[in-house]
């Protein structure tokens, strides 16, 4: 999840008056640019990068109403082009969903310069005019700020999901003019000292819970923001600006590195092992890379360093020396010549210090805990709980993991490395469960997972979810459109799904983004509400041939979790777009439906839902689904080290380090992995240059999130569980009641509060232990 601004519908009416020739006065009389009043609050875009290894608003079209001129300053024919350029600009159009089909990178500089000079002029006036009413400043700033985010985010969306050299260019031309505007929005003394003096008036009691939570983050944000600082001002803005855009190449660098790779195999026993799958997807990219006649049977085929690709080799490959091959050139991304990110890194460290400093904490991750529901002793204390819960059972599973290659008279036994571990404990759960993880590929087609899915959700929240293709414009073929409509078959919101691996173009990973939030304010008749829209964005393998994507349990898990960062966002009942949704959520909250939806994926009728045979139509057998289950905690205590791991030196990078001090980031990354792994760091790992959750993300000094939100979600879980997860319509009463708090009241209300509410008390990791087969806790290492 990256902090940045969150896109909204954007509605922008180009209309121009007839131009007389004969006369530049008449071409400025007569030339307007008319901007329709939509808007998105001052709210930072959060895209959800999770873990590694990890859809009509039935609303009328209207013509604005209120114009605004410009007048011309040059020749006629300069200004016929611009206005022309304006005129066509996609991005500058009034529609309903985004023009993601027509927007290119040479529409970028015009629209975003266009949005800002409207934006300006509109926080001009705001300055001028507002008083610490609601109405005189938080609904004009709700509406100021629409059209310039979605633009914004939908131009960093395509850069996402369709990168381009272009379009990377465009966005670093126009990045500081935007990072320019949002400081001096977020530093403005006018609204600051209004928004202060709303909670000091006679009427703040009278405001619902929903708008204190407003007044009160924007005060926050303020301050964080530098409103403060004065004459430390210019340097704070100098550190956001060049902060932005090491995040930026930080991101670049990772993509570029794991295109850079690519792995030609011509001999068939180099890659003996790899299941029908993975063949089929290295044989179809070598024909992308120009082998025109590569098959899976006969090849060529390519590996790379995407997720479907890197993943296949590094669990089934027999060849040792390539595992390692590929395990060496994944642990060293951006790591070498013009792509290594470590001084970037180091930059980015000794900035963000710089600006915790400047604004009066003693480190960076004091400042990001600022707006988190825990502080930096809360965090640590959660790690080290887990962490002594893993560290046993992580010793035994290493252990039970080289007893068994032993056996198997693996030449490599007393030794397992880092390239060993995935490929011999794949072969130790195939033979403990009998369970194959690429036999039960067939089984999971994305058609079949996704109407399981969508199954689920109408049990549990009410609503039912179908396909909108050709309604709204896509970025690419392969995404699909949806619309959720609740019982009376009225729409209530609409997602885009994104699911396939493009490694040419898309970088890795999954995510959940929101297009627009629900709000009031913002509706087109004034009488309703806006409807919210999603991305859910996945990068599972893609349909192989005429077979269908055939999903990794581990896929279908992504899937899940993704889908409940969506119904967070598109099920809110919360009216204040500030706060709709995922808006306002403390960060290390907002993973709480997400990996609450993952539980479902043991749930028996879920699972026999979804697990088809993508030929046959056989289910799952209950044999199969057993053993899934028992499976289901199978080094857990190597998984848990492992994000504690990131966890921990994300903290100790964001708290203890010292830029330009004895260590280095890879010595600290060497010192927490003695306490976190139970196999000792390959010394070349250089995983920090690819952490983007970290260095390009929003998760800085928050990784820990993920753990913090696994406690509730597991415990809301266990709320299912408690009713009794066979009993249908206790199922569906336990539904509503966390549709109708997790996830209808958005950030309108204390994550704590929410949970208390759905709960009937304050969460415990208890359930999160049990989950993980890590009870009862194991002695410290």
């Amino acid at each position: 999840m990256s902090a940045q601004p969150n896109p909204n519908l954007l509605l922008f009416t180009m209309l121009i008056t007839t131009i007389a020739s004969t006369s530049l006065a008449s071409i400025s009389r007569a030339s307007s640019l008319t901007l329709f009043r939509r808007s998105t609050p001052h709210h930072r875009r959060k895209s959800f990068a999770c873990p590694l290894w990890s859809t009509s608003f039935s609303l009328c079209l209207r013509r604005p109403t209120h114009r605004r001129r410009f007048s011309a300053t040059t020749t006629s024919a300069a200004l016929m082009t611009d206005v022309e350029e304006i005129a066509t600009n996609p991005l500058l159009q009034d529609f309903d969903f985004p023009p993601f089909d027509a927007v290119t990178a040479e529409h970028v500089r015009p629209a975003i310069r266009a949005l800002l000079k409207k934006s300006e002029s509109e926080l001009d006036e705001l300055e001028r005019s507002v008083e610490p009413t609601w109405s005189k400043l938080v609904e004009p700033l709700e509406r100021m700020m629409d059209r310039l985010e979605v633009v914004w985010g939908i131009v960093h969306h395509l850069k996402a999901v369709k990168d381009s050299p272009e379009l990377r260019s465009a966005i670093e031309e126009m990045q500081p003019e935007k990072v320019k505007f949002d400081l001096r929005l977020g530093q403005s003394k006018p609204l600051y000292n209004a928004f202060k003096a709303i909670k000091e008036s006679n009427d703040w009691n009278d405001l619902s819970e929903a708008r204190k939570r407003i007044v009160e983050k924007s005060i926050k944000e303020a301050v964080l923001e530098g409103v403060s600082l004065d004459g430390k001002r210019e340097r704070f803005n100098e550190i956001v600006q060049e902060l932005k855009r090491l995040s930026e190449k930080f991101s670049e660098n990772v993509l570029d590195a794991t295109k850079k790779f690519e792995r030609l195999v011509t001999d068939k026993k180099e890659i003996e092992g790899l299941p029908a799958t993975a063949l089929g997807l290295a044989a179809q990219t070598a024909v992308s890379k120009g082998h025109e006649n590569a098959t899976p049977e006969n090849g060529p085929w390519v590996i790379t360093l995407d997720a479907p690709s890197y993943l296949s080799v590094m669990k089934y490959c027999q060849n040792r020396s390539l595992r390692e091959e590929v395990f060496r050139a994944y642990v060293t991304r951006a790591y070498s010549d013009d792509l290594d990110n470590t001084e970037i890194i180091n930059q980015i460290l000794k900035l963000r210090l710089e600006k915790a400093q400047l604004l009066g904490y003693n480190n960076y991750a004091e400042v990001s805990m600022a707006m988190k529901m825990a502080n930096v002793d809360k965090a640590q204390e959660l790690i080290e709980k887990l962490r002594a819960a893993a560290w046993g059972p992580a010793e035994k599973e290493v252990e039970e993991i080289k007893n068994f290659s032993k056996k198997q008279g693996a030449p490599e036994a007393d030794n397992l490395t880092h390239w060993d571990i995935s490929f011999w404990s794949e072969r130790l759960r195939e033979s403990k469960y009998d369970i194959n993880e690429e036999e039960l590929r067939p089984y999971f087609s994305l058609p079949k997972v996704m109407d399981g899915l969508f199954s689920l959700a109408n049990m549990l929240f009410g609503m039912s979810v179908e396909p909108a293709d050709g309604l709204a414009p896509v970025w690419h073929n392969d995404v699909q459109f949806y619309c959720l409509k609740d019982p009376n078959g009225t729409p209530v919101a609409y997602f885009y799904f994104d699911p396939y691996s493009r490694p040419s173009e898309k970088r890795g990973g999954a995510w959940m983004n929101e297009v627009v939030s629900r709000s009031r304010l913002l509706s087109r008749d004034n009488s309703s509400v806006r409807l919210p829209i999603a991305h859910v964005i996945c990068n599972q393998m893609p349909p192989v041939g005429d077979k269908p994507s055939l999903m990794t349990f581990r896929e279908v898990e992504t899937v899940f979790h993704e889908f409940g960062h969506a119904l967070q966002h598109m099920l809110t009942k919360q009216d204040e777009g500030l706060v709709a949704g995922i808006r306002g959520v403390e960060w290390d909250a907002v993973e709480l439906p997400s990996q609450f939806m993952e539980n479902w994926c043991y749930h028996r009728d879920t699972l026999m839902s979804i697990a088809k045979h993508y030929e046959t139509g056989e289910s799952l057998s209950e044999d199969v689904y057993q053993k899934l289950l028992a499976a289901k905690t199978f080094l857990s205590g190597w998984s848990t080290l492992r994000q504690i791991r990131f966890a921990t030196v994300d903290l100790e990078l964001h708290s203890s380090f010292i830029p330009d001090g004895s260590e280095t980031i890879y010595d600290v990354d060497q010192r927490v992995c003695s306490k976190t792994q139970v196999i000792p760091l390959f010394p070349e790992d250089r995983f920090l240059c690819s952490f983007s959750h970290i260095f390009a993300g929003g998760y800085a000094a928050g990784y820990y999130s993920y753990m913090w939100a696994e406690v509730l979600s597991a415990d809301a879980f266990s709320a299912f569980e408690d009713a009794g997860l066979n009993d249908e319509e206790v199922v569906r009463e336990t539904g509503k009641r966390f549709r109708d708090t997790v996830l209808a009241l958005g950030g309108g209300k204390a994550p704590l509060e929410v949970f208390v509410e759905f709960r009937g008390r304050e969460p415990s990791p208890e359930a999160l232990l049990r989950h993980n087969g890590l009870l009862p806790v194991a002695a410290s290492a």
